[in-house]
């Protein structure tokens, strides 16, 4: 698959979430990471993006972080104009995507629950996607839930890892 742009949000040694991302190539990603990125992260999530939803731009770029929340989606969310409406989001949203819509979604509907928050949020959701998902008062944790697309997930003696890309 190609690709459009490129982020990762890394979870800091101090619970702090480090957000870099990029248009373009991973290479500039990498650029990018270079000169911000100081220390050490403990786990993180990332993502290389095919534009469906905006153009390509860093803002568009994931992960997407509102509020509490940081996530980076696979996949279309169809009803995200009126999700953008019932929730009051025109004047929050950053980017031109439906994945930041499902963030600030996600985080009205947020209170400290992140499994009850993740089921509220995947009853209002119409579409094919995946999502992996980090809360700031939850350091060292990734949520991952899907619909219709793709997602794998394994764990290792090295570490646990997610996919949206079987291959």
């Amino acid at each position: 698959r190609g690709y459009d742009s490129a982020g990762l949000a890394l979870c800091m040694e101090d619970s702090s979430i480090c957000l870099v991302k990029k248009a373009g190539k991973v290479k500039n990603l990498k650029e990018v990471c270079d000169a911000q990125i100081n220390g050490v992260s403990h786990c993180g999530i990332g993502h290389t993006r095919w534009a469906t939803h905006g153009g390509v731009s860093d803002s568009n770029a994931h992960p997407h972080r509102a509020g509490s929340v940081t996530l980076i989606h696979n996949g279309i969310i169809e009803n995200y104009h009126a999700l953008t409406e019932q929730f009051h989001l025109s004047g929050r949203l950053k980017s031109q995507t439906d994945s930041e819509v499902a963030a600030w979604v996600l985080d009205s509907l947020y209170d400290g629950d992140p499994l009850m928050a993740i089921r509220r949020l995947n009853e209002l959701l119409e579409g094919s996607y995946s999502f992996c998902i980090m809360f700031d008062d939850q350091p060292g944790s990734v949520y991952a839930i899907r619909r219709v697309s793709p997602l794998v997930a394994s764990y290792t003696h090295a570490g646990a890892l997610i996919a949206s890309d079987l291959t």
